[in-house]
């Protein structure tokens, strides 16, 4: 930075070696850079780059005010227009547009200063002894069966619970144990509000809160026997205290912190939609596996049943039943074969011997005479007298004769 000593009258000065000047002075000044102011804050802004800007004033002026969007995450509470604050920060110069602002590290609203202090030191020392080491938080169930709810019956948040955890995992059973939120009470009654839920309950998981307000509404969840309470719960704890920028000792000894009530109870079930959506998914997936393990088991059934067919002798009889068809078919195609060979022999054998019976010489005219007192065969004209009967076989029938004559070979009549 260019350095200004002295100023000679002579010198006339650029604006921006004015602007830097300033800038030297300012931020040079301990006093400057370690300044609590308090005010109201107006013309708020919060852009997409996470940044604060804003005006700090009271009745009769006013001042521009920066926070850094590191600075603006560790704040415990929520930032608005018309709240009244105590700022703490340095002063310093925009020189763009010569504008002297305070750039604001830290702030808390106005009148809790003592509060937050009380609420820095108790933190400091419930950490130190280790009751937020995230190696002792325990795992949220996925499928919690009973719900324990720490919060007033009367309150917006309980309403805010119920109804998300009716829409989203309605089997679960939920068990309020009231308590007050706020007030001189309110921490007795939250440790036995726990307490009771532990002993005669004992909850897969349990929720504790309350919708939002100031420092002084949530203190109760600051008390360090509720942050003990709730470290020492056998259930596992989910904080949902006031709105995501409220932090509380309850949140740090907490199993989990959410950022409201209603996330809270959005935490601590599953969503029944996609929790139908993957149990059908699953279904399916399992129908499929388990389709094809029957379908390789039949398979193997079939297999097995082949491989006993097999070795059973009822198999061995069964091949020898067709093997004895199949020489019983063979042997009557032999035999019939052989027979229509016999046949077809035997009906050249009747033509043959048709050809030479004496009945197809009949046929062709000729008679077998034979003589009526013995049966012999006439063969010659000399086994016969005159006046002896005869019997003439022709083709149809037979004729009795009685011989008139008889001639001997080459003799006519």
């Amino acid at each position: 930075m260019e350095q200004y000593s002295i100023f000679q009258p002579q010198n006339i000065l650029s604006v921006s070696q004015l602007t830097g000047y300033l800038r030297q002075l300012i931020e040079t000044d301990t006093l400057m850079q370690n300044l609590w102011v308090e005010g109201e804050i107006s013309n708020f802004s919060r852009p997409s780059s996470g940044h604060l800007y804003f005006t700090l004033k009271d009745s009769q002026s006013s001042i521009r005010c920066v926070m850094w969007r590191n600075a603006a995450a560790r704040l415990t509470f929520e930032p608005r227009e018309g709240l009244a604050i105590e700022a703490h920060g340095g002063m310093g110069v925009y020189e763009t547009a010569g504008q002297v602002q305070l750039y604001v590290d830290s702030m808390r609203p106005a009148g809790e200063g003592l509060l937050f202090q009380e609420f820095l030191r108790l933190k400091a020392k419930l950490e130190a002894e280790g009751l937020f080491d995230p190696a002792n938080k325990r795992p949220i169930p996925t499928m919690p069966r009973v719900i324990g709810i720490v919060t007033s019956p009367t309150g917006a948040a309980l309403q805010d619970i119920l109804n998300t955890l009716r829409r989203r995992f309605p089997v679960t059973q939920v068990v309020l144990a009231p308590a007050a939120v706020q007030g001189v009470d309110a921490p007795g009654e939250i440790v036995a509000a726990l307490e009771r839920l532990n002993r005669e309950i004992k909850p897969d998981v349990i929720l504790i809160g309350r919708g939002g307000g100031s420092i002084e509404d949530l203190w109760a969840f600051n008390d360090e026997a509720v942050a003990r309470a709730v470290a020492a719960s056998n259930a596992p704890v989910i904080s949902g205290v006031g709105h995501e920028t409220d932090f509380t000792l309850t949140d740090f000894a907490a199993d989990l912190r959410a950022p409201t009530p209603t996330a809270a109870a959005e935490i601590a079930t599953p969503d029944r939609e996609k929790l139908l959506g993957t149990i059908n998914e699953l279904a399916h997936r399992y129908s499929l596996k388990l389709n094809s393990r029957l379908s390789d088991l039949r398979w193997s059934v079939d297999q097995e049943k082949n491989n006993l067919n097999r070795l059973s002798p009822r198999y061995a009889i069964n091949a020898y039943r067709q093997r004895l068809d199949e020489i019983s078919l063979r042997l009557e195609r032999s035999i019939q074969i052989s027979l229509e060979k016999k046949i077809l022999r035997l009906t050249h054998l009747n033509q043959s011997l048709n050809s030479l019976s004496p009945h197809a010489v009949l046929n062709r005219g000729y008679a077998i005479v034979t003589r009526v007192s013995d049966g012999e065969v006439i063969k010659r004209a000399d086994q016969v007298n005159p006046d002896e009967n005869v019997y003439i076989q022709v083709s149809r029938g037979n004729l009795i004769a009685r011989i008139l004559k008889t001639t001997q070979e080459n003799e006519h009549e």
